[in-house]
């Protein structure tokens, strides 16, 4: 599930990452579990956020789902009620995807959303790891 995106996390990590998803509750920043409605498990996470972008504010956008649920139209749901929620805080007019160039499914859902391609671009994610990236834009207007 981390490979686009620098590797598994010590349990360290991803319990220090669960802590400011908990905390990110303001309409500045939102994270939502995706869980499967015919068991309700969780099967991943999708969220937005504010961050600074080519001396701009935006929203940034992101979702991961597990491997064993992977394919089934998940992420794109998820991604698409994500936006409709962006949509509705009418605070940023973009919403922005930074997809590893490698990683196809997800560059196919932002096709598939209606996102831009703006351009690829060096991405810094997680911190100390620099990769190759699509900047996906989104009108929220």
């Amino acid at each position: 599930m981390t490979e686009h995106m620098g590797g598994p996390e010590s349990p360290e990590k991803i319990a220090e990452r669960q802590a400011r998803y908990e905390v990110a509750k303001t309409a500045k920043s939102r994270m939502f579990k995706i869980v499967d409605e015919a068991t309700g498990e969780a099967v991943g996470s999708v969220g937005y956020w504010e961050k600074d972008w080519r001396g701009e504010r935006i929203y940034e956008t992101g979702w991961g789902v597990l491997p064993a649920f992977q394919g089934r139209g998940i992420a794109g749901t998820a991604t698409a009620l994500v936006i409709e929620r962006a949509r509705a805080e009418e605070t940023h007019r973009f919403l922005h995807a930074f997809p590893s160039v490698a990683n196809a499914p997800s560059n196919a859902i932002c096709r598939k959303l209606g996102f831009t391609l703006i351009e690829e671009c060096e991405f810094e994610y997680p911190p100390g790891n620099f990769m190759q990236c699509n900047d996906w834009r989104l009108d929220l207007r």
